[in-house]
C-alpha cells in the first residue's frame, strides 16, 4: 500500500480557491487515485478521481465545473484545484489510491480504494 499525505487545506471565504496536494511515498503511476471528503456528522463522499495516466476523470455532481483533479506522476503527486468554494464544501479532504492494472475503472466509492491519507481540513465561511 502507498503512504499518502495531503496538504493545502485552510480557511477561505465563499467564492475563494484552494489547491490541495497529495504526495505518495513511492511510485504511484500504476494507481487510480481519488479525493474524498467528510463533513462533520456526515458520511465520507467521493469528490473526484483520476486514472493512472490522467486521461480519465470523474467528478461528483456537486463539484462539477468548480473542481479540477490532476496528477504529476513524475512527482508522485495528485492535485485538487477548488474554485468558487461554497460553505457546503467544508470538511476533511482525503486522498486515496488503488492499484489499477486495467479493466473496470474505479469510481467514487470508498470500498474501491486501499490506501488512504490522514486528511486535510478545508473550511469555507459565508
Amino acid at each position: 500500500q502507498l503512504q499518502l499525505m495531503e496538504s493545502g487545506g485552510g480557511s477561505v471565504q465563499a467564492g475563494g480557491s484552494l489547491r490541495l496536494s497529495c504526495v505518495a511515498s513511492s511510485y504511484s503511476a500504476t494507481n487510480y487515485m481519488a479525493w474524498f471528503r467528510q463533513a462533520t456528522g456526515r458520511e465520507r463522499e467521493g469528490v473526484a478521481c483520476i486514472s493512472n495516466g490522467g486521461g480519465s476523470t470523474t467528478y461528483a455532481d456537486s463539484v462539477k465545473g468548480r473542481f479540477t483533479v490532476s496528477r504529476d506522476n513524475s512527482r508522485n503527486t495528485m492535485y485538487l484545484q477548488m474554485n468558487n468554494l461554497k460553505p457546503e464544501d467544508t470538511g476533511i479532504y482525503y486522498c486515496a489510491a488503488v492499484p489499477w492494472p486495467g479493466g473496470e475503472r474505479p469510481s467514487l466509492y470508498e470500498y474501491e480504494y486501499t490506501s488512504w491519507g490522514q486528511g486535510t481540513q478545508v473550511t469555507v465561511s459565508s
